[in-house]
């Protein structure tokens, strides 16, 4: 199965969830500055909510996947609302790129709200999302 890891942090959490993504499947985290240029059966698309949305490049990005990819599943963090996915879902919809309704989702630091995170716990739980999905 062919593997993509992309993923958007302003502040540095997603990037931590993204090197775990890498770390389990073997494949590279790139931000959504690198292009999917090949077809990829698998997108682990990492993302947060800003402001009760998904970040304008993230949404340029899904735009750009022109049916390359088979199926996404997305990880995300935020300090307040949920995952990402229901945004992602309704922009890869318009696409026909089917969207895996399993989600890894945790909090993340903003200030003083829900300090450290994501943590260790956060992380290890990440790793054995990721290891469940790569199994079936």
């Amino acid at each position: 199965m062919k593997i993509a890891i992309r993923y958007y942090s302003k502040t540095g959490h997603t990037m931590k969830m993204a090197d775990v993504v890498s770390e389990v499947t073997g494949a590279k985290a790139e931000t959504i500055d690198v292009p999917i240029t090949e077809n990829v059966d698998m997108l682990f698309l990492g993302s947060a909510i800003y402001v009760a949305g998904i970040d304008s490049k993230v949404k340029d990005f899904i735009a750009s996947l022109d049916g390359k990819v088979k199926n996404v599943l997305c990880f995300s963090s935020a300090a307040v609302l949920g995952g990402s996915y229901p945004q992602v879902k309704k922009l890869l919809e318009k696409q026909n790129i089917p969207v895996d309704k399993r989600e890894f989702h945790c909090r993340g630091q903003f200030k003083a709200l829900h300090k450290g995170r994501p943590n260790e716990k956060d992380l290890n739980d990440l790793r054995e999302f990721v290891t469940k999905v790569l199994q079936g």
